[in-house]
């Protein structure tokens, strides 16, 4: 059995919006806090070699790295009821044989509609069925710490989302920053024409029909278009909009 990490590192060096901190604690640190608080105030003496266990403190969104939305993050309902958080959703959608479509021969930006998925799909002789895991490829992530990084990766319409969901897929996924096009674009568009719907406008298929999206996934470019199961179980974060994973690409011998 081969494995393919698809993720990305979680760290403050990502370019985006919302960035993580973190603050690392080493051995020494760990034992003088473990030894005042376990031992009032005992010495660093009681820890082999005066080291304590290493740890660190985390701020971070659920949004950060590589990780699954949640219908909640789209819309408060979805199908016509509340719409599900992370830790609500079936298991069983996020280990299923993965797709690879090939978007690096699109400029950076670009919006991808269900003609242009439809001809990647024909490309590769590839059939979807349902439950199938759909990668979009732009090799975003070999940008990760560019300033520009939200800017670079291509997005989907909502009609390209609507036709993914419409042949049975739960969970699609990109190595760019956002499922959509990135947000300078969609703004710009706003202010060309003010309207509601479009901000999102992917994002907000999920109030019509239910679905997951992966966010910032890494490596897809060491991926043949089709034949390996992917994993990407989200972590369960109670009524979370998301959830981190550490998701795989698995090719069985």
């Amino acid at each position: 059995m081969k494995i393919i990490d698809l993720s990305v590192t979680i760290s403050p060096e990502i370019k985006e919006p919302l960035p993580t901190s973190i603050e690392y604690e080493d051995h020494k640190e760990g034992a003088r806090k473990m030894g005042s608080k376990l031992f009032g105030g005992a010495s660093a003496d009681v820890f082999l070699e005066g080291n304590g266990p290493a740890g660190e403190v985390i701020t971070v969104t659920g949004h950060a790295g590589t990780h699954v939305d949640a219908p909640w993050h789209y819309f408060p309902t979805s199908e016509g009821k509340p719409s599900r958080t992370i830790e609500q959703m079936p298991l069983d959608w996020f280990f299923h044989d993965g797709v690879v479509l090939d978007f690096t021969d699109k400029p950076d930006g670009y919006c991808f509609t269900t003609e242009d998925v439809q001809e990647k799909l024909a490309a590769i002789n590839y059939t979807l069925k349902p439950f199938d895991i759909v990668l979009i490829r732009c090799d975003a992530d070999k940008r990760l710490h560019d300033d520009d990084f939200v800017k670079i990766h291509v997005g989907a319409s909502a009609q390209a989302t609507h036709w993914l969901i419409d042949q049975g897929i739960k969970v699609m996924g990109t190595d760019g920053w956002g499922w959509d096009p990135p947000l300078h674009l969609q703004a710009a568009d706003y202010h060309a024409n003010p309207r509601p719907g479009v901000i999102w406008a992917a994002h907000y298929v999920g109030r019509e029909k239910e679905y997951c999206q992966i966010e910032k996934l890494a490596n897809l470019d060491q991926l043949p278009p089709f034949g390996f199961k992917v994993a990407c179980f989200p972590a369960k974060i109670k009524g979370g909009s998301a959830g981190w994973t550490r998701a795989v690409a698995i090719f069985e011998d």
